[in-house]
């Protein structure tokens, strides 16, 4: 055959493209079976941290706002009462 005279260069190739074509009806029914929980698996703990960094993200910006909120009402406070300015002492 002429068509594998070449060994390696254009033989080999093409018998792998039809070992292939021919075993794809028994290797993907199983390899979906094998992959289909791990897929799963991994979509879920994906949704799962997802989840979590959100809940962690939204405690850190409660936790920002209850300092701000703070921080306003000293700064209010301290406006509205403001301290007495220190009394120069004088030179001897």
């Amino acid at each position: 055959m002429a068509l594998f005279d070449n060994g390696l260069k254009i033989g080999t190739p093409v018998l792998i493209g039809i070992g292939a074509l021919l075993l794809a009806p028994v290797v993907l029914p199983v390899a979906q079976s094998v992959l289909r929980p791990l897929i799963k698996a991994t979509l879920k703990s994906g949704l799962l941290l997802a989840h979590k960094g959100r809940e962690i993200i939204s405690e850190a910006m409660e936790s920002l706002e209850d300092i701000t909120a703070e921080v306003k009402a000293e700064l209010i406070a301290e406006h509205q009462n403001p301290a007495p300015a220190p009394e120069p002492t004088e030179a001897q």
